[in-house]
């Protein structure tokens, strides 16, 4: 059987969702409330969700403090937790096609990217916390003879996690695993147009031997589910990946609730620089256009502000249309295309709206900005390219999150930096150049926690990713990430 055959087996399964996952089983909303799940592929409703209100958030942080304080996994032999996340891993590669189809009905990234994105960079999420459960240590402090003082890490009890639409798994997971390899109990909300995967996920943690509460998912609006996650007394630390105005929000319902720990990743409008002496111009204009237009832009470090220097502006410009205007976007169930659907017609207006202020602002259309395949009944937009963009227009400030890309001129190192860091955001860069000292000239003046150098995306686990500015705080990914789900307790002790 052919993968594409395997693809199509699976993307006409029935899906019964219509639960929350609380203390290791399903469970529906207790006022019983569901919400439909429109499929981006073809508009048709896919399924409903179990719509949250207060009282069940309330249930699934109770049953998370309670398997905290039970002990069960947070003070379990870290060899047994580390056995167990080898577990979830292992089962989740094992579903990886199946995870990978449900996912891309729910919020319609394309599968080639989608199998690697999210079951595959799960399983190896889980895989790599795993591994660091028995090697971080606490630290013994260098202190007079007479005194001993220890430096412990301690979990924090209950962490609470909001996860966005584009890569569900994947960025859960990046919350999920270290909070569970330092000890914590769990309660994530899923967005509401891409639940599916994580609820599934819960499921398979069970199976795999996470013991029942430690684990939990609440579905339904962010309105009502989110703030009542926010706003609970019993949540020690919330992780937010999502837009700048929920990330506010949420710093607010921690003033009004218990001053929980609150970090956040809010996306940004990322600079890809390219200068005259790149290595490959062409290998530059190809990654570039991968940086924005695959997941159909929907990416949070996506490389929407190309930035090119004047003598070779024109030219890279028109390379980069040029690819744009070939990239096959379809069905994302089918291998062949090379982005998929946007995720709801909701986020495909918003994106609509961006190209119409591009261009009454003066903005050069190159390619693209239109909706297409509309007779599919699904949400496809043409990869768009606009050129000659100020740092002015509001398609250089802000963020679009789609298929959308801004393409400006700079003369010189110091222009380039100057444009680069002419935004709020702070969270992803690039620079193309064959000169070492400028790249490390860039990576120092450029604005942002992660700067790559003749590439864009890809930076594996180890690394850590994170924001400054209004991008956020805190870290994903890497050892860094543990920090947030640990106390450190001091003890001074008279010898």
């Amino acid at each position: 059987m052919s993968d594409q055959t395997a693809i199509d087996r699976l993307r006409t399964e029935k899906i019964a969702a219509q639960f929350l996952f609380i203390d290791g089983d399903r469970h529906p909303a207790m006022a019983g409330g569901t919400l439909d799940v429109i499929s981006p592929i073809d508009g048709s409703l896919l399924t409903t969700i179990a719509d949250a209100q207060v009282s069940d958030v309330d249930r699934a942080v109770k049953s998370a403090r309670a398997s905290f304080d039970r002990g069960i996994w947070s003070r379990a032999a870290p060899a047994y937790r580390k056995k167990v996340m080898h577990r979830i891993a292992d089962i989740v590669e094992k579903h990886a096609l199946e995870l990978a189809v449900l996912g891309v009905r729910d919020n319609g990234t394309e599968i080639s990217m989608a199998l690697k994105a999210e079951p595959g960079s799960a399983a190896g999420t889980f895989r790599y916390y795993a591994e660091a459960i028995d090697k971080v240590y606490g630290e013994i402090a260098p202190t007079a003879n007479n005194f001993l003082g220890l430096i412990h890490r301690e979990p924090v009890g209950v962490v609470g996690a909001i996860v966005p639409w584009n890569f569900p798994m994947m960025i859960g997971s990046w919350k999920i695993a270290p909070a569970l390899a330092a000890g914590n109990s769990v309660v994530l909300k899923p967005a509401e147009t891409a639940s599916l995967t994580l609820l599934r996920l819960a499921e398979l943690c069970v199976e795999a031997g996470l013991p029942e509460g430690v684990f939990n998912v609440v579905t339904g609006r962010g309105a009502v589910a989110g703030e009542a996650l926010g706003l609970h007394m019993d949540v020690d630390v919330l992780a937010f990946t999502g837009s700048g105005g929920i990330g506010r929000r949420l710093l607010e319902y921690s003033a009004r609730s218990n001053l929980k720990r609150i970090y956040l990743e809010l996306g940004g409008k990322s600079p890809n620089i390219i200068f005259a002496d790149a290595p490959d111009l062409d290998q530059a204009a190809r990654i570039a256009a991968h940086g924005i237009f695959r997941n159909s832009g929907q990416v949070c470090v996506a490389g929407s502000r190309l930035l090119v220097e004047r003598s070779i502006h024109e030219a890279l410009a028109e390379k980069v249309g040029a690819i744009a205007a070939a990239m096959k976007v379809g069905d994302p169930l089918d291998l062949v295309s090379e982005a998929g659907a946007i995720n709801s017609a909701e986020q495909l207006s918003k994106n609509l709206l961006h190209v119409e202020r591009a261009a009454s602002e003066g903005a050069s259309l190159k390619t693209g900005g239109k909706r297409i395949l509309e007779e599919t009944g699904g949400f496809y937009m043409a990869p768009t390219v606009f050129d000659a963009v100020r740092p002015e227009m509001t398609l250089a400030r802000e963020e679009v999150f789609g298929p959308v890309l801004a393409i400006m001129p700079f003369d010189g190192e110091e222009d380039a930096i100057r444009k680069a860091n002419a935004t709020s955001y702070g969270l992803a860069a690039a620079v193309w150049t064959s000169n070492l000292s400028r790249a490390h000239r860039m990576i120092a003046a450029i604005k942002a926690g992660v700067v790559h150098v003749n590439t864009y995306g890809g930076a594996d686990g180890t690394v850590p990713l994170g924001g400054v500015k209004q991008s956020g705080n805190g870290h994903d990914k890497s050892l860094h990430a543990l920090d947030k789900y640990v106390d450190l307790k001091t003890a001074w002790i008279a010898l």
